[in-house]
């Protein structure tokens, strides 16, 4: 079989260089889906000195679109002014699959209607995890349905994931792929490995590695994360002095920044912590490991996660984690390589206790935590997978083969499923999805499609395509084998 090529579109709110995990991930599936041939461009919103287009590494076309953000990184949504530019991106790249990202980005979601309007085959990925009964989950989840009604097929990064997506959403569990984040293990080094020299303007001096520690050596905890209330700072700021008080040889590194920082920087002062707690405010992704290089113990006490990007690069570096078993974090790393605890003050501490009483007694073998990492988690095999999903939704594999089911069971399975991977373009069936998404809901749904649809009308004839400038490509990468995307 021939490697086909596709023109992408990754649409999300969150991008750099605003750092993070989703940010992360579009970036490294982009350029790996650029090293297999395919045309990635990359549209989301200003930031600040960032406006118009930009080229990234592999000839990645960003496109920053003007348009004003209220919370988070996320634009104010507008449902339709987004249509008239965001038609003449996809004409101009000449766009195939829209592949929108995260469930809070306002892009994302107004893209993936659009992107159905134009006749485009769409892909979405979940990245988070949203609870039912409070009201902003509510809407979120009523949006969600929305968007992912009339969605081609749905990513998410774990199997806890999936299942909160598809009791959110309404969805065929069939509709739904796991697909999780990886990292790029090169960037993630343990110190020493090969031997190098400290990271220069560490945030402490290093002390000897995990596995050679003695009864007496400092160990160092570290923690990098968003300083919001749902990454657990709450949890943490109530720990520090609780875990510090126990084991006085240790200190704290925290990288990040956010409304939480206030409640953190109270507690140093009220403890006086100054000579035990340094906080490094935000920091760039690439400053990441060399903050993790410089401590044996990483910290990670989220109330909810979907997966956990930032675990899986401290393991990388040679770090012990203790992190919160919730969400998507069980599935990411063996249990040689974390101690869980539940998302309370005590049983933070007391897991606390158990991590640095291993390394004590050198029980724990963390110089083999990134050969391991880099076994289990990689940007090509994500690559492939995502790539799979691609030649599914257009009906380039078939359905068996990508739905997984016996062909003798074709008749029974088209009767009671129908066709989930290639949706109809054709409004009236888009109109009978969004109709079953509720009593009031599925009116006001419908009316949206409709007026989507006649705005489009509108556009095609006030300015006709054949009036818009083709983009020229960046040369395309060539594979050298086949043999493994047949594997894929």
């Amino acid at each position: 079989m021939s490697h086909r090529t596709y023109n992408i579109a990754m649409v999300s709110d969150f991008f750099f260089p605003q750092p993070g995990g989703v940010e992360s991930h579009i970036y490294q599936l982009a350029t790996k889906l650029v090293d297999r041939g395919h045309k990635i461009i990359i549209v989301t919103h200003a930031y600040e000195d960032r406006k118009g287009i930009r080229y990234l590494t592999n000839g990645i076309k960003v496109y920053h679109v003007p348009f004003a953000v209220i919370y988070r990184s996320a634009t104010f949504p507008t449902v339709f002014s987004f249509f008239p530019l965001f038609r003449n991106i996809m004409i101009r790249e000449q766009i195939e699959i829209v592949h929108g990202h995260a469930s809070l980005s306002s892009l994302c979601h107004e893209a993936l209607l659009h992107a159905r309007t134009m006749g485009l085959r769409t892909v979405f990925t979940d990245h988070s995890l949203y609870g039912f009964a409070d009201a902003a989950s509510i809407l979120t989840n009523k949006l969600l349905k929305f968007t992912l009604s009339d969605v081609d097929h749905i990513i998410c990064v774990s199997h806890t994931c999936k299942e909160n997506t598809v009791l959110r959403a309404a969805l065929d569990p069939l509709m739904v792929s796991v697909i999780p984040n990886a990292v790029v293990s090169e960037n993630f080094r343990p110190l020493n490995y090969p031997a190098e020299p400290p990271a220069p303007g560490a945030a402490f001096k290093q002390t000897p590695p995990a596995h050679q520690l003695g009864s007496n050596d400092p160990i160092t905890i570290v923690v990098i994360s968003r300083l919001f209330y749902n990454k657990g700072i709450d949890l943490l700021t109530a720990s520090i002095p609780r875990i510090l008080e126990n084991h006085p040889n240790t200190r704290f590194v925290i990288a990040g920044s956010g409304p939480k920082a206030i409640d953190l920087e109270q507690m140093i002062e009220q403890n006086v912590l100054q000579d035990k707690v340094e906080m490094l405010g935000p920091v760039r992704h690439d400053q990441v490991r060399d903050i993790m290089v410089c401590g044996h113990i990483y910290l990670h006490p989220s109330l909810t996660e979907a997966f956990g990007t930032v675990i899986v690069e401290a393991a990388s570096c040679g770090l012990y984690v203790v992190c919160t078993a919730v969400g998507g974090i069980p599935e990411v790393l063996p249990g040689h390589m974390t101690v869980f605890a539940n998302p309370e003050e005590e049983s933070i501490v007391t897991a606390m206790g158990k991590a640095i009483a291993a390394l004590r007694a050198n029980k724990v073998r963390t110089e083999r935590f990134h050969d391991q990492v880099k076994a289990m988690y990689s940007w090509d095999n994500i690559a492939k997978r995502t790539e799979r999903v691609y030649r599914g939704i257009t009906g380039d594999i078939s359905e068996s083969e990508f739905y997984g089911y016996d062909e003798r069971n074709a008749a029974e399975w088209s009767a009671t499923r129908g066709r989930s991977g290639v949706r109809s373009f054709a409004l009236i069936d888009r109109l009978k999805r969004y109709y079953g998404c509720g009593v009031w809901a599925g009116k006001l749904f419908c009316l949206c499609v409709v007026i989507d649809y006649l705005i489009f009308l509108f556009c095609e004839w006030w300015w006709p395509r054949d009036r818009i400038d083709i983009a020229a490509d960046w040369p395309r990468k060539q594979l050298q084998s086949d043999d493994e995307d047949e594997k894929a």
